[in-house]
């Protein structure tokens, strides 16, 4: 299975999920871009299994197009850093470039999928617009609930890890996201839009 899909030469895309490198953080709700980007590279066969760009990556091959799945380990707020690099290394535009992080605004079990637009209040997602100068990112933001109590600091909820029966309806969204990305890479993310916002 690997050998099919062991992309040659230089990615088309690269796909970035959003998250933490500690053992402390692991399905944590800040992870889940981590997590749906593990989902995905499971999916198609493909091995998030080297260290390049200040990121774990892999090689795949989605659809018609090479992809690089890349888990930046610079930190949630730094996550710019090893994007912007390794868009600089193929030359890749940000309208390229499928950025998968968690909202606290969406409830656990919803996803959105904006083509461009601002960071939200996400810090990774702030890096990234920032080192790039650039807003037009593809993105796919999955829920993971919002406080269940307003006295709760923000920090201390998004680093919670997820329920057992959160974890499951979660895992239905990686595979709405991974279908979203398909769309987004096959040139028609208004369809991706229609199906899962």
């Amino acid at each position: 299975m690997f050998g099919k899909n062991k992309a040659l030469g230089s990615p088309e895309y690269l796909i970035v999920g959003l998250g933490n490198p500690d053992k402390k953080y692991e399905n944590t709700r800040h992870n889940t871009g981590w997590l749906a980007l593990d989902y995905i590279a499971d999916k198609y066969g493909c091995k998030i299994n080297k260290v390049k760009y200040k990121s774990f990556v892999g090689n795949c091959t989605i659809g018609k197009s090479k992809v690089l799945l890349m888990k930046p380990a610079t930190y949630m707020n730094n996550s710019g850093e090893a994007v912007v690099e390794a868009m600089n290394f193929y030359k890749i535009p940000p309208e390229k470039v499928i950025v998968i992080f968690d909202d606290i605004s969406l409830d656990v079990g919803k996803m959105r999928i904006r083509s461009k637009g601002s960071d939200g209040g996400q810090k990774g997602m702030r890096s990234i617009i920032y080192l790039s100068g650039s807003d037009k990112f593809p993105r796919i933001k999955i829920g993971i609930g919002a406080k269940p109590n307003p006295d709760w600091d923000l920090a201390d909820w998004v680093l919670s890890r997820f329920t057992d029966d959160e974890l499951k309806t979660v895992g239905k969204m990686f595979d709405s996201a991974a279908k979203a990305v398909e769309l987004i890479i096959d040139g028609k993310t208004d369809r991706a839009m229609n199906m899962f916002n």
